[in-house]
């Protein structure tokens, strides 16, 4: 008699490939995802369309052609700036290295919008520097040209002196976990130092420079302060116009589908011209490379190039508001910033710590699939980075007031007792948009890297026993050290900065430092405002010291392999 044996086994289903760190990924996807399909669904709610048709009439070859130079420009000038200071403080040793080192970080903590104004006031017209130049020269208005900050061109330095930093961060942790051994045989094969930058080093961090000029470029189109008040009309400014002064929520969708398609454009035209290259690290040899000294006019010149964008983007606006406060300041000054800078903290903190978490999941769960809705998904939920702050938390408050009064019935019918509004208006609801608007800095990040590592570890600690999880946290998570601490430091000073979100979904009697330092500068009240620009600026400044030294003092030790 022969036995029959019977599979069991159900055969593939939709979620053939996944595993259950694969469905876990996918339902935070799903939930990183969900305000910004809300706000896609505003495409399909129906309405006249008559802003719309209006709006592209008129300004709408503005916004595009604005939008793009805003790019164009901010792209450019990040890429050149960060690398170029990443490479010099990395693979060489000059006079203040080590200061610049962690210094050229100091940006980050500085909101755009805070040195838009600060440089307003230092060059407009009744500004210092004008008139000095009027006592000193005896010049009369009309007697001589001044370049004017409140243009597109200057609105694109801005942008470029605060958000360099994204690119200097990941290009300089690549950079120091870069193959020695590489490097040694590019000098035995004759390459300088020049030929081991363009032909080595810069094709290795490819992926690390790629993913901060686009977290710049994605901050750059999401950003309302500073081209709002240098008037320069972009898609957010027109997104801003359509929602809150028109009231037309389609037409705000429609504006924000054109936002997004212009990131979308971007990180298309950067995996499109990477092709079928990778940037494994599969050498051995990755002891820490000894930089080479520099002297005389070479050591000089390395030293203006590193403090020309930490003068320009940190010590002059810092101190022209450490100025003001000092002489004027706010005359709340006290307890209450004490308060303020807590409230800060705690959520930039808790959010920095979720959201590194996430990351990891999302990354590594598309690294371990065989499906391709992982990786589809984080295109998507890094796509929230791009849209304005406010229509994040317009897209948060949808299904999380959906939520809430599911849960007001289902209590109500368990107790007869109204609850009210649980999530809305709370802490819960704040971190989530903060979360929908900043997850994506800790994924690039965390893909960047996780990308360098090559396959056949994973392959190894399979044929070794370990599973998944255990690769991950055995494997994986101590190689990706440096990369999540600098994960963790912009999600902890983009929420330390971030305002729009904020101010729409921020509890009753709950505020921060951003909206004590937008309420009194949006009133022009500069003086007043730069107390607690400063303190954001204090608060911001001691992590990024320290998470950045530490990256390097962990990047120095790596032992060779």
């Amino acid at each position: 008699m022969t036995a029959t044996t019977i599979n069991t086994v159900p055969p593939p289903s939709a979620f053939h490939g996944l595993s259950l760190l694969g469905l876990v990924a996918l339902a935070l996807a799903a939930l990183a995802a969900a305000p910004i399909a809300s706000v896609w669904a505003n495409l399909f709610a129906g309405g006249t369309g008559d802003t719309w048709s209006h709006l592209a009439a008129t300004v709408l070859p503005e916004y595009v052609a604005n939008t793009l130079w805003l790019c164009l420009g901010v792209g450019i000038g990040v890429i050149v700036v960060g690398v170029a200071a990443a490479w010099l403080v990395t693979m060489h040793d000059f006079p203040g290295r080590q200061v610049f080192e962690w210094a050229l970080v100091l940006p980050l903590a500085v909101p755009a919008y805070v040195m838009a104004y600060t440089y307003t006031d230092l060059l407009q017209y009744v500004g210092p520097v004008q008139s000095g130049l009027r006592e000193s020269f005896g010049w009369q208005k009309g007697d001589y040209w001044f370049p004017d900050v409140r243009t597109l061109g200057g609105a694109i330095a801005m942008f470029i002196f605060v958000l360099y930093p994204y690119v200097y961060l990941l290009a300089r942790t690549a950079f120091l976990e870069r193959a020695s051994g590489m490097l040694e045989v590019g000098r035995s094969l004759g390459l300088g130092a020049w030929g081991s930058f363009f032909r080595i080093s810069l094709p290795l961090a490819r992926p690390a420079v790629a993913a901060g000029a686009t977290l710049a470029l994605m901050e750059t189109l999401a950003d309302y302060g500073t081209v709002a008040y240098f008037s320069v009309q972009t898609f957010t400014t027109g997104i801003y116009r359509a929602w809150f002064s028109l009231g037309d929520r389609v037409a705000a969708a429609q504006l924000s589908a054109s936002l997004l398609g212009f990131v979308v454009l971007v990180l298309l035209l950067e995996r499109i011209s990477r092709g079928r290259a990778r940037f494994h690290n599969t050498t051995g040899r990755n002891r820490p490379h000894p930089g080479r000294r520099l002297y005389g006019f070479r050591a000089a010149a390395a030293m203006l190039a590193c403090l020309l964008p930490l003068l320009l983007g940190f010590v002059l606006p810092a101190g022209l508001l450490l100025n003001m406060a000092l002489s004027e300041g706010d005359a709340q000054f006290g307890p209450r910033f004490a308060q303020l800078a807590g409230n800060s903290f705690m959520l930039a903190a808790l959010t920095a710590l979720l959201a590194v978490g996430f990351a990891v999941l999302l990354a590594y769960a598309a690294r371990m699939s065989r499906s391709r809705w992982p990786q589809m998904l984080n295109r998507f939920v890094g796509l929230g980075y791009a849209v304005p702050g406010s229509v994040i938390a317009v897209g948060v408050l949808i299904p999380v007031t959906r939520l809430d009064n599911w849960l007001a019935g289902w209590i109500a019918s368990w107790s007869g007792a109204t609850p009210g509004l649980l999530l809305t208006g709370g802490i819960a609801a704040l971190v989530y948009a903060y979360l929908v608007r900043f997850l994506a800095i800790a994924l690039q990040a965390v893909e960047a890297s996780l990308g360098k590592i090559t396959p056949s570890m994973d392959d190894a600690a399979r044929s070794l026993g370990l599973g998944q999880g255990a690769t991950l946290r055995r494997v994986h998570l101590p190689l990706l050290r440096g990369s999540l601490l600098t994960a963790g430091l912009l999600v902890f000073v983009d929420v330390m900065k971030e305002l729009p979100a904020t101010l729409v979904m921020r509890p009753f009697n709950f505020d921060t430092l951003a909206t004590q330092a937008y309420t009194l500068a949006s009133d022009e009240r500069l003086a007043e405002a730069s107390t607690a620009a400063l303190a954001i600026v204090a608060v911001g400044v001691l992590p990024l010291i320290a998470v950045s030294r530490q990256i390097a003092r962990g990047s120095s030790k790596t032992p060779a392999c």
